[in-house]
Protein backbone atom coordinates (compact mmCIF):
# COMPACT_ATOMS: atom_id res chain seq x y z
CA UNK A 1 0.00 0.00 0.00
CA UNK A 2 1.45 3.35 -1.03
CA UNK A 3 -0.22 6.73 -0.85
CA UNK A 4 1.86 9.45 -2.49
CA UNK A 5 -0.27 12.57 -2.18
CA UNK A 6 -3.59 14.27 -1.55
CA UNK A 7 -5.12 17.22 -3.40
CA UNK A 8 -8.34 19.08 -2.69
CA UNK A 9 -9.68 21.02 -5.68
CA UNK A 10 -12.55 23.51 -5.30
CA UNK A 11 -15.51 23.64 -7.68
CA UNK A 12 -13.82 26.33 -9.79
CA UNK A 13 -10.74 24.15 -10.36
CA UNK A 14 -8.47 25.87 -7.84
CA UNK A 15 -6.12 23.83 -5.70
CA UNK A 16 -7.01 24.53 -2.06
CA UNK A 17 -4.90 21.79 -0.42
CA UNK A 18 -1.91 19.78 -1.55
CA UNK A 19 0.25 17.47 0.47
CA UNK A 20 2.78 14.76 -0.37
CA UNK A 21 3.33 11.64 1.73
CA UNK A 22 6.56 9.68 1.70
CA UNK A 23 8.79 9.31 -1.32
CA UNK A 24 7.89 8.83 -4.93
CA UNK A 25 6.54 12.13 -6.25
CA UNK A 26 8.80 14.66 -7.95
CA UNK A 27 9.28 18.04 -6.30
CA UNK A 28 7.05 20.52 -8.10
CA UNK A 29 6.55 24.23 -7.56
CA UNK A 30 3.28 25.58 -6.22
CA UNK A 31 2.52 27.00 -9.68
CA UNK A 32 3.01 23.56 -11.26
CA UNK A 33 0.58 22.06 -8.74
CA UNK A 34 -1.96 24.78 -9.57
CA UNK A 35 -1.64 24.02 -13.28
CA UNK A 36 -2.05 20.27 -12.65
CA UNK A 37 -5.17 20.86 -10.54
CA UNK A 38 -6.71 23.09 -13.20
CA UNK A 39 -5.90 20.55 -15.90
CA UNK A 40 -7.44 17.72 -13.89
CA UNK A 41 -10.53 19.87 -13.31
CA UNK A 42 -10.86 20.35 -17.07
CA UNK A 43 -10.35 16.65 -17.81
CA UNK A 44 -12.95 15.79 -15.19
CA UNK A 45 -15.45 18.21 -16.78
CA UNK A 46 -14.83 16.72 -20.23
CA UNK A 47 -15.18 13.12 -19.04
CA UNK A 48 -18.48 13.93 -17.35
CA UNK A 49 -19.87 14.87 -20.78
CA UNK A 50 -18.47 11.88 -22.71
CA UNK A 51 -20.68 9.14 -21.26
CA UNK A 52 -22.53 7.27 -24.00
CA UNK A 53 -25.28 6.27 -21.55
CA UNK A 54 -26.34 9.72 -20.36
CA UNK A 55 -25.22 11.69 -17.35
CA UNK A 56 -21.93 10.88 -15.65
CA UNK A 57 -20.02 12.29 -12.71
CA UNK A 58 -16.78 12.17 -14.69
CA UNK A 59 -13.57 10.24 -14.25
CA UNK A 60 -13.10 8.40 -10.97
CA UNK A 61 -9.70 6.86 -11.70
CA UNK A 62 -6.86 7.91 -13.97
CA UNK A 63 -4.14 5.28 -14.12
CA UNK A 64 -0.55 5.50 -15.34
CA UNK A 65 2.23 2.91 -15.41
CA UNK A 66 3.38 3.55 -11.86
CA UNK A 67 0.59 5.50 -10.16
CA UNK A 68 -3.15 5.96 -9.97
CA UNK A 69 -5.23 9.10 -9.37
CA UNK A 70 -8.40 8.32 -7.46
CA UNK A 71 -11.00 11.10 -7.63
CA UNK A 72 -13.90 11.62 -5.22
CA UNK A 73 -16.43 14.26 -6.27
CA UNK A 74 -18.70 15.77 -3.62
CA UNK A 75 -22.23 17.10 -4.16
CA UNK A 76 -20.85 20.66 -3.96
CA UNK A 77 -18.28 20.06 -6.73
CA UNK A 78 -15.21 19.78 -4.52
CA UNK A 79 -12.81 17.07 -5.71
CA UNK A 80 -10.56 15.00 -3.49
CA UNK A 81 -7.69 13.40 -5.40
CA UNK A 82 -5.57 10.65 -3.88
CA UNK A 83 -2.34 9.75 -5.69
CA UNK A 84 -1.52 6.11 -4.98
CA UNK A 85 0.36 3.11 -6.26
CA UNK A 86 -1.39 1.14 -9.00
CA UNK A 87 -2.28 -1.69 -6.60
CA UNK A 88 -3.71 0.43 -3.76
CA UNK A 89 -6.93 -1.43 -2.74
CA UNK A 90 -8.28 1.01 -0.13
CA UNK A 91 -8.31 4.31 -2.04
CA UNK A 92 -12.11 4.69 -2.11
CA UNK A 93 -12.52 4.16 1.63
CA UNK A 94 -9.56 6.46 2.36
CA UNK A 95 -11.11 9.20 0.21
CA UNK A 96 -14.40 8.81 2.08
CA UNK A 97 -12.56 9.24 5.39
CA UNK A 98 -10.70 12.29 4.04
CA UNK A 99 -14.06 13.80 3.07
CA UNK A 100 -15.42 13.17 6.57
CA UNK A 101 -12.36 14.87 8.08
CA UNK A 102 -12.82 17.79 5.67
CA UNK A 103 -16.48 18.15 6.65
CA UNK A 104 -15.60 18.09 10.35
CA UNK A 105 -12.40 20.13 10.49
CA UNK A 106 -12.84 22.56 7.60
CA UNK A 107 -16.51 23.10 6.78
CA UNK A 108 -17.54 23.41 10.43
CA UNK A 109 -14.77 25.96 11.07
CA UNK A 110 -16.32 29.46 11.16
CA UNK A 111 -12.94 31.01 10.26
CA UNK A 112 -12.56 28.98 7.05
CA UNK A 113 -13.96 30.57 3.90
CA UNK A 114 -15.41 28.10 1.40
CA UNK A 115 -13.38 27.69 -1.79
CA UNK A 116 -10.28 29.22 -0.19
CA UNK A 117 -6.98 27.45 0.64
CA UNK A 118 -7.29 25.18 3.66
CA UNK A 119 -5.24 26.47 6.57
CA UNK A 120 -6.46 24.27 9.39
CA UNK A 121 -4.15 22.64 11.90
CA UNK A 122 -6.96 20.28 12.92
CA UNK A 123 -7.35 19.13 9.29
CA UNK A 124 -3.58 18.63 8.87
CA UNK A 125 -3.32 16.70 12.12
CA UNK A 126 -6.17 14.35 11.27
CA UNK A 127 -4.91 13.83 7.70
CA UNK A 128 -1.47 12.97 9.10
CA UNK A 129 -3.06 10.46 11.47
CA UNK A 130 -4.98 8.88 8.59
CA UNK A 131 -2.36 8.88 5.85
CA UNK A 132 0.93 9.14 7.68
Amino acid sequence: MAIFGLWVINKAGGLVYQRNFGEGLPNLTSNEYLVLAGTLHGIHAITSRLSPTGSSSGAHVIEGESFKMNIFLTATGTKFVLLTSVVEPTADSVLQKVYEIYADAVMKNPFQSPEMPIRSEAFDTRITALLG
